[in-house]
């Protein structure tokens, strides 16, 4: 669980309403029509962008922005080393049925236990990184569309809720409601702008970045270079204090 995600937006939400709960009675903050332009209408104009298949395919993806965690850089650099070591001791076939901390790494296990050239791995684990790319980015993008669409139905729901009040001046009841779908359209619109998309896009550079030392580690394990050798590569990922500090150590 990625407890920055959700103390960030529950901590967002919990402000926000102590200040309408401090302020005014709650009830003044709801509005059916103003729900219905900005919430519902937000959601109908981003599906117009996407397929079904993308669209739904958003709310698994918005999972890994509470939930998505990879190991450890350091961690996966020694279970890489650990592999290279084994394969220079015990040779490739050695790693045959092993176990990997990721299904990525797992892939390129099996490429170097069937033998492959290390162009191959590179390439099918570099098409692999790809794709999987692809697949997870839409789900930002159906949030990044949801964050763009929502203010602008707000100001949509401003202009609904100011012409029904310039519409009735003759009629005092009706300014109070109207004067409310166009206030409460343009908070409801602020506040559907999530940070969701942000995190998905900040997890797949991640991802990208792990697949990426993966692939280097498992290419220079075919090279024949030596576990040392691949280590000094790897740390090249690490943060320049722990880099230091992993040198020290080895």
């Amino acid at each position: 669980m990625d407890l920055a995600t959700l103390i960030g937006l529950v901590g967002g939400a919990v402000i926000i309403g102590m200040a309408i709960i401090l302020g005014a009675s709650p009830g003044v903050f709801m509005n059916a029509p103003s729900v219905l332009i900005v919430v519902l209408g937000s959601l109908s104009v981003v599906l117009a962008k996407f397929s079904f298949r993308q669209y739904f395919g958003a709310l698994k993806a918005a999972g890994r922005a509470f939930s998505f965690k990879l190991p450890d850089t350091q961690d996966l650099i020694e279970e890489l080393v650990d592999i290279a070591n084994v394969a220079r001791k015990q040779g490739v076939l050695n790693l045959e049925g092993r176990e990997a901390s990721s299904e990525y790494l797992q892939q390129g296990i099996q490429l170097l236990v069937d033998g492959q050239a290390a162009d191959t791995i590179r390439e099918l684990l570099n098409k692999e990184r790809v794709l999987t790319m692809d697949r997870n980015r839409f789900g930002a993008k159906v949030f990044r569309a949801l964050a763009d669409v929502a203010p602008a139905m707000g100001m949509i729901g401003t202009i609904v809720g100011l012409v029904q009040m310039l519409s009735n001046m003759e009629d005092p009841k009706s300014i109070g409601p109207a004067m409310a779908v166009a206030l409460l359209t343009t908070l409801y619109g602020a506040m559907i702008a999530n940070p969701i998309a942000d995190k998905l896009e900040l997890r797949l550079t991640e991802e990208a970045r792990m697949q990426s030392l993966v692939s280097d580690a498992l290419v220079a394990i075919q090279n024949g270079q030596n576990p040392r050798v691949i280590e000094q590569l790897l740390s090249s990922y690490l943060p320049p204090a722990k880099r230091d500090t992993a040198e020290s150590g080895a």
